[in-house]
């Protein structure tokens, strides 16, 4: 279920401006529910403009696993935080709210993929790849020690404000 903004106003629409913003983010916060309890989790990202999805890597287990497990929807959002304005009450933002689903991949081209967009983020070109042959993560076998979770986007708003 998509929502409209109540301050269309402050709507981002421009799909430059959004990719910007996703590309640029070093986080995001995915909201899952976990029965009648809300549980919110705060991971690093990287954004596959391609897939339309978020990747993160996680935990072989635990809670967010567990939710995921009983039920995949969810919500992320990522915020740029322009800074606060000391003396007139006011911080401007730029934010991207995203629904969709979650799934933990299972298979090593794409736990290969996952991890070169979320460590492309991350890093600068040649750091990534030197992190990625460090890690042996061309690798089937070293990446199985790996995983990673992916959250493919069904829709999206963005704002801005002060």
């Amino acid at each position: 279920m998509t929502h409209e903004l109540r301050r269309q106003d402050r709507e981002i629409t421009d799909p430059a401006e959004i990719d910007r913003l996703l590309t640029g983010a070093r986080y995001a916060t995915i909201a899952l529910a976990d029965g009648d309890s809300p549980y919110v989790v705060t991971l690093s990202c990287g954004y596959d403009r391609v897939g339309s999805r978020l990747c993160f890597h996680v935990a072989p287990a635990g809670r967010k696993l567990d939710i995921i497990a009983r039920n995949a929807h969810g919500c992320a959002t990522v915020i740029e935080d322009c800074g606060y304005k000391h003396g007139q009450c006011a911080h401007p933002f730029r934010s991207v709210v995203l629904a969709g689903s979650l799934r933990v991949i299972d298979n090593p081209a794409e736990t290969r993929d996952a991890m070169r967009v979320l460590i492309g983020q991350l890093e600068s070109a040649q750091d990534a790849e030197t992190i990625f042959e460090r890690n042996s993560l061309d690798d089937d076998a070293a990446l199985a020690r790996f995983r990673m979770l992916v959250f493919d986007i069904e829709s999206m708003t963005a704002k801005e404000g002060e």
